[in-house]
């Protein structure tokens, strides 16, 4: 069932766009990522342009974060004033990401600017990810680490401006989460993500936050800087496709309700490892797209005639 997108200009199955927006949600929903990180490049694979990619994603994250919001809420997973915090970062980085974007864009270096930014971060943040998580599976002590991490002191917590967030059971500074949300904010509107696979990791490593609140608490402030970016994108660079975002909330917004419910199945590490291997392997695909010699060395554009 083909369907045409006016913005993307192409045609595309329908079906195969609610599928993704399934899979993408149910991720969503089971490791508290907004699923950005895997969505965007399977867009771009598919054949959307990564502008349009990038400007449409950030709609559909905002339904699949909040269905996956709302299974983590029923069961009192979602630390309020800590997300409140990093979304007041996350705002201030949405708007300065839009700006970067609608600059590339004008300079013509958006799609190369999109893939460096997703091998870097997917690359580095999921390697990183994999290694700790491994050392805890073989270990079989992951709530020792998580202990000791709480309570392991760094310069970070010399930071001033400390509030206490008891459903976390923190006492750090409020710039630490308002900057983890700041660079959160800046990557929804440069790569079309919602940060997750950034900030739960952070928040787990930097904040020491309890594995069971991370999920919950990131789809939190997902919700509000991904909606400011869809906004924006729409207004200001004009590349947000409103039927390519609606198959995929479509799809992601019931997918979200299952990964929330299998979320419950897997421990920390067990998710935490799962999550840094697709991740892996998708800026492992990225990186070998920007190297291998493409199809079509050329394309011509002619203008339409009056």
């Amino acid at each position: 069932m083909q369907v045409y997108l006016p913005i993307a200009e192409l045609s595309v199955n329908a079906l195969l766009l609610l599928g993704l927006g399934g899979i993408v949600g149910f991720l969503s929903g089971l490791f508290g990522v907004g699923g950005g990180f895997l969505m965007t490049p399977l867009l771009i694979f598919i054949g959307i342009p990564p502008a349009v990619a990038v400007g449409t994603q950030a709609n559909q994250l905002v339904g699949a974060s909040v269905s996956g919001v709302l299974g983590h809420w029923r069961r009192n997973n979602v630390d309020v004033k800590l997300g409140l915090v990093m979304l007041a970062g996350g705002a201030a980085g949405t708007v300065l990401g839009v700006w970067l974007f609608g600059l590339l864009q004008t300079l013509g270096h958006i799609d190369l600017a999109i893939g460096l930014s997703y091998v870097f971060f997917l690359g580095v943040i999921s390697s990183l990810m994999l290694w700790e998580s491994v050392r805890a599976l073989l270990r079989g002590r992951d709530a020792a680490v998580a202990k000791a991490k709480m309570h392991h002191h760094t310069w970070l917590h010399g930071l001033p401006f400390k509030v206490r967030f008891p459903r976390s059971r923190l006492y750090v500074s409020v710039l630490l989460p308002g900057g983890i949300g700041f660079v959160g904010g800046v990557l929804v509107a440069i790569m079309g993500i919602g940060g997750g696979f950034m900030l739960v990791p952070a928040m787990i490593y930097l904040l020491g936050m309890p594995t069971a609140m991370v999920a919950g608490t990131s789809l939190f402030q997902i919700i509000f800087t991904t909606g400011i970016a869809a906004f924006a994108q729409a207004t200001f660079n004009h590349t947000v496709d409103i039927l390519l975002a609606l198959l995929l909330l479509v799809g992601g917004v019931i997918g979200a309700q299952f990964g929330s419910r299998a979320g419950t199945k897997l421990r920390g590490e067990q998710a935490r490892a799962l999550l840094a291997l697709m991740v892996l392997a998708v800026a492992v695909k990225l990186a070998v797209d920007l190297v291998v010699r493409p199809d079509d060395l050329y394309s011509v554009s002619l203008p339409l005639p009056v």
